[in-house]
């Protein structure tokens, strides 16, 4: 779980610094075709981070073609009208530099990362296949069987995985959160190269997408770069996008998962807000605080209590995501120690939120909390990727890019009672859902290997 926090506060904290504020070094354009330009400018290295962002992910999927946002991800590296398949990889290799996409539920994206006379060159390959990719149908078949055999090895021959989807499908009835960003295997079985076509016809716009370019770069010329290549592009009519709310929860929710693994397990996830007005959301601020309390560093109070002192947890932890476009959940997690159920480490870790929620914490306590979590984070301010990583993060949750400096300072301001007060609202059985691993012999697990063609 610790992974987990780190991942989430780096979104908020790599800004941290008593210097200038981050987001005035920033500079934001909008080409005519509605593409929004922000350019970070990190003169520290020669180097810059090429990123497009595009607004679409699993959420927007439906029953039927789950997963189409991540095949169509591969399928932008099969070549446009001008560039083969595999060329784009190459090029950017042969100049030196990395470059890689992901999927994720809420968005699509893609980055280069390059020495900054380089620049150029990526930007005439990434706007490219914005507007030309060409859908061959023998590419397709090829790539659409190692996104089978990725979800296989990430996720089918995984426990624990496999238990975060079942948590999700558990979790949210109606929310497309329901759906893995791997998608249902029995859908990509069944997925032709005109699904994913249609998914890159409808979403692929200039005006659904934004580009950040962090590094050692002007931002009156990467703006210029920015309209000669990006700024041709036509804009679209996006589909309408419909409200999917998911229906109160009226009482715990459990779901067991059984596959070959070393140790039990239990993850808890509570429904909580998410961050949707970074002045008004004082709950979500303190909820992450609270994270903290539990799980933001080595000493926090469930490692301390449970592994440490009581020794009824191998390992334990906490994690909040509050910056995304749907439904949020906080989560607690663990492996029990031996002697220890799953149900018991269960009632523990509610317990520890109990305490809080009935004793508080102290000030000094609370300080403690707020300066390891800033300290831990501060080195990431000197990853240009980073900086690009929590732009565009911003940027597709709906929040802007502006209010990272702002979001740094409520959670300075977070009080003892803000925190007491989350811990008492957002850990009832109406919001909980329990998921738990059942392990079976590791003689029933399947060797398997990473696929080839896998690209992150």
């Amino acid at each position: 779980m610790k992974f987990r926090i780190a991942v989430l506060l780096s979104t908020w904290l790599l800004g941290f610094l008593p210097t200038a504020a981050h987001a005035e070094l920033a500079k934001e354009y909008m080409l005519k075709n509605g593409m929004k330009v922000i350019v970070k400018e990190d003169h520290r290295a020669p180097t810059v981070v090429h990123m497009v962002w595009y607004k679409t992910g699993a959420m927007d999927e439906t029953n039927g073609t789950t997963g189409v946002a991540h095949a169509l991800e591969h399928m932008m590296f099969k070549g446009t009208r001008t560039v083969g398949p595999g060329e784009f990889s190459k090029r950017v290799a042969a100049l030196g530099g990395r470059e890689n996409a992901f999927t994720s539920k809420d968005y699509t994206a893609y980055f280069q990362q390059v020495e900054k006379s380089k620049l150029e060159k990526v930007m005439a390959l990434e706007s490219d296949r914005m507007a030309n990719l060409v859908f061959d149908k023998s590419e397709f078949s090829k790539e659409i069987r190692v996104v089978m055999e990725e979800r296989r090895w990430r996720t089918e021959d995984q426990p624990i995985p496999l238990v975060y989807e079942a948590l999700n499908a558990a979790s949210f009835e109606a929310h497309p959160y329901h759906h893995p960003v791997a998608g249902w295997m029995s859908d990509l079985q069944s997925m032709t190269v005109k699904d994913v076509k249609a998914w890159y016809e409808h979403w692929y716009a200039p005006n659904n997408a934004v580009m950040v370019v962090a590094g050692d770069v002007d931002p009156k010329q990467v703006y210029a770069l920015a309209e000669k290549y990006y700024g041709r592009i036509k804009r679209k009519d996006l589909p309408v996008r419909k409200p999917q709310t998911e229906p109160e929860q009226h009482g715990i929710r459990r779901v067991t998962v059984r596959a070959p693994a070393e140790n039990p397990y239990v993850v808890l996830a509570f429904k909580a807000p998410r961050l949707e007005n970074v002045e008004r959301d004082e709950e979500s601020h303190a909820l992450d605080v609270l994270a903290a309390i539990l799980d933001g560093y080595d000493n926090a109070r469930l490692n301390a209590k449970l592994v440490r002192t009581d020794k009824v947890a191998n390992s334990v932890g906490a994690g909040y995501e509050n910056v995304g476009r749907g439904p949020e959940l906080f989560l607690l997690d663990g492996t029990p120690a031996k002697g220890t159920t799953t149900e018991q480490l269960e009632k523990l870790l509610r317990g520890e939120v109990e305490r809080i929620a009935k004793e508080g914490v102290s000030e000094d306590e609370l300080k403690r909390v707020k300066a390891q979590l800033i300290a831990g984070q501060i080195y990431k301010r000197d990853s240009v990727f980073g900086q690009a990583m929590e732009i565009g993060t911003m940027e597709m949750s709906g929040l802007s890019y502006t209010q990272i400096d702002r979001i740094i300072e409520k959670l300075k301001a977070v009080t003892a009672d803000q925190v007491q007060a989350v811990a008492k609202k957002y850990f009832g059985d109406n919001s909980l859902t329990v998921a738990t691993l059942v392990p079976l012999p590791l003689s029933e697990k399947k060797p398997s290997a990473p696929p080839k063609g896998l690209r992150h």
